[in-house]
């Protein structure tokens, strides 16, 4: 691993603030959310497996994946991540959960029927579940439906007094302002320059922001034709705390 996590903080670590379409600076989406002992790892588009390893960090290391929906550029690494953990030479044998929105267990049973013993486990369990069956130890999880994919959901996690969001894609909603409220990382996706169905872009990201009154506000998720000069000059203008377009590689604490 990278760094230690320090006492009672929640180490961000941003493995990929891209989309779908190829570009030379950002990989696909991945956010791996460190806390104490346990590496929580946030959605594993095309790639993250080595832009993981690139981060310091390793897949045997990862003890949870929870995933927004079943779009290509956030869950395809699902199947690279099991298969690389079967390594002889290096086997990963803590248990691991995979954990999503309703019908993760049909994607994960599709996998199997695709690759099958590929992907089974040998030295230790994979946990499937759907987040209405899930029970954390330690940390509080909260959930919210968004509007995106039909199953998209947004996380919030909370540990001794922080406050960590991820919204996955979506659009604006009164559901992701709740989730949002009071944020010390409020990460939102902010794929163009201007309004798309079923996407953010700066202003209104901005606007959730405000409403939400978070402590730090993290744009991911960009796609190539966004310009970072124009994200700030625009966010900026909207919102009056503070900001940061994440870039691969980057890491926060809070």
């Amino acid at each position: 691993m990278n760094s230690t996590n320090p006492t009672n903080s929640m180490v961000i670590t941003f493995i990929g603030t891209g989309c779908g379409v190829p570009s030379k600076q950002r990989s696909s989406p991945s956010i791996l959310l460190s806390l104490d002992q346990e590496n929580l790892l946030f959605d594993s588009g095309p790639g993250s497996l080595r832009e993981l390893l690139k981060a310091g960090y390793t897949y045997n290391e990862i003890d949870y994946i929870f995933y927004t929906h079943f779009h290509v550029d956030h869950i395809s690494d699902l199947a690279p991540f099991i298969f690389a953990s079967k390594y002889p030479l290096a086997p990963r044998t803590r248990n691991i959960s995979i954990v999503g929105p309703s019908g993760i267990e049909d994607f994960w049973k599709g996998l199997l029927s695709l690759y099958g013993e590929q992907i089974i486990p040998e030295h230790y369990s994979v946990n499937i579940m759907n987040i209405t069956r899930f029970k954390s130890e330690g940390w509080r999880l909260k959930t919210a439906k968004l509007p995106h994919a039909k199953e998209s959901i947004g996380y919030r996690i909370e540990k001794n007094g922080k406050v960590f969001v991820y919204s996955g894609d979506t659009e604006y909603s009164e559901e992701l302002i709740e989730l949002g409220k009071n944020a010390n990382a409020l990460i939102l996706e902010c794929s163009f320059p201007r309004e798309v169905k079923g996407h953010l872009y700066p202003e209104i990201a901005a606007k959730i922001a405000q409403e939400c009154k978070v402590k730090l506000l993290i744009l991911t998720h960009l796609y190539p034709i966004m310009d970072k000069n124009e994200i700030t000059s625009i966010v900026s203008k909207k919102f009056n705390g503070r900001f940061v377009v994440a870039r691969d590689g980057m890491q926060i604490v809070i």
